[in-house]
């Protein structure tokens, strides 16, 4: 009698054992929508910590190199070495940008610190824009599970309504299904990539700040006048 029972629990077990997959595809099309938005979301985030790296933003060998020039006074080299495509990073974009600003302006680098904060600013919120990406699918994903809900409870009410007589639980069962599980779909999707937004943002400030001061340092070779040519290209003399 005890073999037996544990005979029919068996077959009763492994039906109700399903794979995440079967799960899955039981969300229905929305459900597979929030599955691709989470592939995308995991390619921005990985994207971005490689992108946001100290390392990144501001290589040791062109802090050195800008160091280097802008010490001596050479305003050309350093804005020929921020331009080069092999350099190409956020301290020599800022940097570059800067300097051309200044060497075609009549005020020279008098106005050196302003064009640094806004040409920063900008390069910041470049930045940002991969990161904001993120944040937009930790905002949508939540919402298209309320939409695979609002969409199996209807296909559930609609199974009651073609129904002659007592409804029978296996005619609700998908759609109640798909209704709860594109519900946690949205919100595995949307945990992660707010922590994930949350984290990059903050990660962002740091480095930003962090670069920005290394950024002051180069900058003090000109603005103390040590470095600054006497009658660089756009100036009057």
């Amino acid at each position: 009698m005890h073999h037996d029972l544990i005979t029919l629990a068996a077959p009763a077990s492994s039906a109700t054992s399903k794979s995440l997959l079967t799960y899955v595809a039981q969300g229905g099309p929305v459900g597979l929508v929030i599955i691709m938005l989470s592939f995308v979301a995991v390619v921005l985030i990985v994207a971005q910590l490689i992108r946001v790296r100290r390392a990144a933003l501001a290589p040791p060998e062109s802090i050195d190199t800008l160091d280097r020039h802008l010490r001596e006074g050479q305003v050309e080299q350093a804005i020929a070495f921020c331009q080069s495509p092999d350099h190409g990073s956020f301290l020599t974009r800022i940097v570059g940008s800067a300097l051309i600003r200044c060497s075609r302006s009549p005020f020279g680098f008098l106005e050196l610190k302003a064009a640094l904060e806004e040409v920063g600013q900008l390069q910041v919120a470049r930045l940002y824009r991969l990161t904001d990406g993120i944040n937009l699918i930790a905002a949508i994903a939540p919402m298209l599970g309320l939409l695979g809900t609002v969409i199996g409870m209807v296909g559930a009410f609609d199974a009651i309504q073609a129904a002659d007589g007592p409804v029978r639980p296996d005619a609700l069962a998908g759609n109640i299904s798909q209704a709860l599980i594109t519900t946690v779909l949205g919100l595995i999707v949307a945990i992660p990539a707010t922590a994930a937004y949350t984290f990059l943002r903050n990660r962002i400030d740091t480095l930003a700040d962090e670069v920005g001061q290394i950024i002051e340092d180069l900058a003090a070779h000109l603005e103390s006048g040590a470095g600054a040519p006497s009658n660089g290209p756009g100036r009057n003399t």
